[in-house]
């Protein structure tokens, strides 16, 4: 059974233990020892047997039809993100790639060629398992005086979990911790996202587990770095997904203000002259 298998009962048991009967228009009941909604009443609500419910949140069914999988959203009152993140977790369950198989590593040179665009500027190319693959010089200057960049295959998840400076980095480390484990589920294939899920829950233990665990969506917002020359710096960030057989995407950072855009300029100009007079 793959290593997330249980992955996808988890998620449903949470988001059920969190739906209010009010919420979804049931009465409220008496005896109800916890919150939630009980089984019976979500499966009534989806349309499906309280029998299969039950094998879906044990891990016992890891395929259920994507039928099954929006009643039981639309039951639980899903948003979007929430649909997609159940699909996700269905198809990573049931040991099936997310995406077109990739090993998620591999970069085309058009791919390399897009990150060269975007020069001076601040962009990433990453998978979801947060390997850093391709950047711009701009990102380079900011990241590797943090030791993001100090491995031969540098990873920012890897990175936020295990290297102490990480947690200086980023002033904002557990919103940022948050959200790179909610996209581990999202890896390039299942047997990479295994891999890493495996070896970072031996590594860190709970502070990695209860975060995968909990499906956290992405907050979202600004990204605050801590830099040791420029001190903090804030970010919007945008994410630009490849194609899908790629199974990557660029990250690019900008400027949040004023601040922001005056410290980078007055790094690269530290970086220029002393290349000059190199």
């Amino acid at each position: 059974m793959p290593a997330n298998a249980g992955a996808l009962g988890s998620f449903i048991r949470d988001r059920r233990d969190q739906t209010t009967p009010e919420s979804v228009g049931l009465p409220e009941g008496v005896r109800r020892r916890a919150p939630g909604l009980r089984r019976s009443e979500l499966a009534t609500l989806a349309g499906i047997s309280v029998e299969y419910l039950v094998r879906i949140e044990q891990g016992r069914d890891r395929h259920p039809s994507p039928q099954v999988l929006r009643a039981i959203g639309d039951a639980l009152g899903f948003d979007a993100a929430a649909h997609e993140h159940l699909r996700t977790l269905a198809m990573a369950s049931g040991g099936q790639c997310v995406g077109p198989f990739s090993s998620g590593r591999d970069v085309r040179p058009g791919a390399r060629a897009l990150v060269e665009q975007f020069e001076p500027g601040l962009a990433v190319l990453t998978n979801r398992l947060g390997d850093l693959l391709a950047h711009t010089s701009t990102f380079d200057m900011l990241v590797r005086p943090l030791g993001m960049l100090g491995h031969a295959e540098p990873n920012l998840t890897a990175y936020a979990f295990l290297d102490p400076r990480a947690r200086e980095a980023f002033p904002d480390w557990e919103r940022v911790a948050d959200d790179l484990v909610s996209n581990l589920y999202r890896g390039p294939n299942p047997v990479a996202a295994r891999m890493m899920i495996e070896a970072m829950s031996e590594q860190v233990g709970p502070e990695f587990t209860d975060r995968l665990n909990r499906h956290d969506p992405p907050h979202g917002g600004v990204w605050r770095w801590l830099h040791p020359d420029a001190g903090e710096l804030r970010f919007d960030v945008e994410e630009l997904e490849l194609p899908a057989a790629d199974n990557q995407q660029i990250l690019v950072l900008m400027p949040a203000d004023e601040a922001t855009a005056d410290s980078l300029d007055a790094m690269r100009r530290r970086r220029s002259g002393a290349l000059r007079a190199v």
